[in-house]
């Protein structure tokens, strides 16, 4: 049987949005709260500012149903709530350390206003022992904290929550773990319950993980270059293996994003602080370093001729900017870090990218709103990010626009027999 709870979501970014439409399409009564008065305006006209598939829709759907209503500031949100996520950015703060300053400011905003016997959830990527901090900020027996870390990622959010690989909730009292799973009853998915300390080292533990996973894929494309093989073919063989799997086994211009970079140094800072040395998580990150100096390295060699060629002057096409293809997320892109070297190398820039407008100044980037304007009188075209809509360019039309045909895939998105028909050279990664 499904119960239907009053549920409050303090926070409307990527994963407060998301959660709390997803929680309201799923029969629960939700009020979402943000600090920004305007967006709370726009999103109770149904205006989803986000570039997320299906979200939008589910929003308008609870909206209509009156599941889903949007409010200014978490104290409006809370007086009537069952359970409350908090759903609020936890960024890099100073030494690589999450910064919990918005958690525990809706602590004490809401602690006085909260019924006795809800609960609250840390849905935010949050440092073991976060669970325990609030519960100590709160100071009400009367009140639980759970851990209920998210596992979605950018561009495919709706359908990670509504299609989970598994939930997890921790928390010491069981009773208030086993009232936040029932939230998601109806996913059918498999469920860990465990200790809040447990739950907060899964999202951390999984993303670390990951991170490791393609800074070595990375590496392995750098040795297949040496030896003579083709990372293609060495993924494919890799994947088949079920311990491996095909996920993350993709090349590129290092790793990124709003989550993988800040948890992996708040990875380390809490391993620092345990007395531990996580000399694998560490090269993890240094490898990551590395490869965004080998792709400048790449672009070099392959606009100049030489692995030291200066890049003073040279002006160079950008396909994709943010970081990962299906989002217009620009947060820690590798995409971005990449040129800002080639422009301190002396490189001038033009960039397209099918999420971002023309005109957006990004600094040392010009962007525009049409990938043959990129191209124009370019030295070089270098693909930052897998959007699968540059393979369906027309490159023949490219190789007439551009000064010099030279591509440099940093995504291996590219059929480089099709590119080279079309009168380029082509640069890939782990290919001879």
């Amino acid at each position: 049987m499904m119960f239907v709870r009053r549920i409050a979501v303090v926070g409307t970014g990527y994963v407060g949005l998301t959660t709390g439409a997803c929680l309201a399409s799923l029969g629960h009564s939700v009020v979402c709260a943000d600090v920004d008065a305007e967006k709370v305006e726009r999103l109770s006209r149904g205006e989803v500012d986000i570039l997320e598939p299906g979200l939008a829709e589910l929003v308008a759907e609870g909206l209509a149903s009156g599941r889903l209503s949007f409010v200014l500031g978490a104290s409006a949100a809370v007086t009537e709530a069952e359970v409350v996520f908090l759903c609020v950015p936890t960024p890099m703060g100073v030494g690589g350390i999450a910064d919990l300053q918005a958690v525990e400011s809706v602590v004490d905003e809401t602690r006085e206003l909260l019924p006795s016997g809800c609960v609250i959830v840390n849905k935010s990527t949050v440092p073991v022992g976060t669970a325990v901090r609030t519960a100590e900020l709160l100071r009400r027996d009367d009140v639980a904290v759970v851990s209920n870390p998210e596992f979605l990622r950018e561009g495919t959010a709706v359908h990670d929550f509504l299609n989970p690989d598994r939930i997890v909730v921790g928390c010491d009292q069981q009773d208030a773990a086993e009232r936040v799973a029932a939230l998601y009853a109806r996913l059918g998915a498999p469920t860990v319950l465990t200790d809040a300390a447990s739950a907060e080292m899964v999202k951390y533990a999984a993303n670390c993980f990951l991170a490791m996973k393609l800074s070595y894929v990375n590496a392995v494309a750098e040795l297949c270059e040496r030896l003579g093989a083709n990372i293609t073919d060495v993924t494919e063989g890799m994947g088949y293996d079920k311990r491996i799997g095909q996920a993350f086994l993709n090349p590129g211009p290092g790793w990124g994003g709003s989550c993988l970079p800040k948890d992996t140094h708040a990875m380390l800072q809490v391993a620092d602080a345990a007395d531990f040395e996580f000399r694998l998580l560490r090269a993890t990150i240094d490898t990551n370093e590395r490869q965004r100096q080998r792709m400048v390295e790449k672009v070099r060699l392959a606009v100049t001729g030489k692995r030291g060629g200066s890049l003073s002057h040279v002006r160079l096409g950008l396909l994709g900017l943010t970081f990962k293809a299906g989002t217009d997320d620009l947060r820690d892109s590798p995409a971005l870090a990449v040129a800002a070297m080639l422009k301190q190398a002396g490189a001038d820039l033009v960039a397209y990218d099918p999420a971002l407008p023309g005109g957006r100044d990004l600094g040392s980037v010009s962007v525009v709103d049409d990938p043959y304007q990129a191209a124009k009188d370019v030295d070089g075209l270098v693909v930052l990010t897998e959007w699968p809509d540059f393979r369906s360019l027309d490159w023949a039309r490219l190789a007439e626009t551009v000064r010099r045909p030279v591509v440099v895939d940093m995504r291996n998105i590219l059929d480089p027999d099709v590119i080279r028909r079309a009168g380029f050279t082509c640069t890939s990664l782990g290919r001879r």
